[in-house]
């Protein structure tokens, strides 16, 4: 079943393009909770009037996510966490804390878009994320991890 995306969904695909899926997973979870809609004749054809139209804009977005990916690799985060006696963190750090450090560096990146790469992360030291900004531009940076 061909399935046009309205937002985008892990492992599938980014917003507005055309996917195949099963039909079960279409119906009992993309379509009632707004991630597609059915890709008709017409659907299709409205589809590529939208992404014509949108074309200059998209541009202009690729190039600000670039520009965020070379303030990103830039950067280096230090988050601070609570740590016992055998250097193991009370909790785990996740990408509000990521999205949270690299705000204060003055990076406004949506946490949703972040990815830790050693999930969870319970220890102190030094680990790998990647930010995915645009479908066609991600940055990999590296954060420590320290003891409050």
């Amino acid at each position: 079943m061909e399935l046009i995306l309205k937002k985008n969904v892990d492992k599938l695909g980014y917003k507005d393009d055309i996917v195949e899926v099963k039909p079960g997973y279409a119906l009992n979870f993309l379509i009632p909770q707004g991630y597609g809609i059915i890709a008709s004749p017409s659907a299709k054809k409205a589809h590529k009037e939208v992404l014509r139209q949108r074309s200059h804009k998209e541009e202009k977005i690729k190039e600000e996510a670039q520009e965020i990916a070379k303030k990103i690799e830039g950067v280096t985060i230090k988050i601070g966490a609570k740590v016992g006696e055998n250097g193991r963190i009370f909790g785990s750090v996740n990408t509000v804390q990521l999205s949270e450090a690299l705000k204060a560096e003055g990076v406004d990146v949506d946490r949703k878009s972040l990815k830790i790469m050693q999930d969870p992360i319970k220890e102190v030291g030094t680990y790998e994320a990647e930010a995915n900004l645009h479908k066609e531009v991600s940055a990999s940076f590296s954060f420590e991890v320290t003891g409050e």
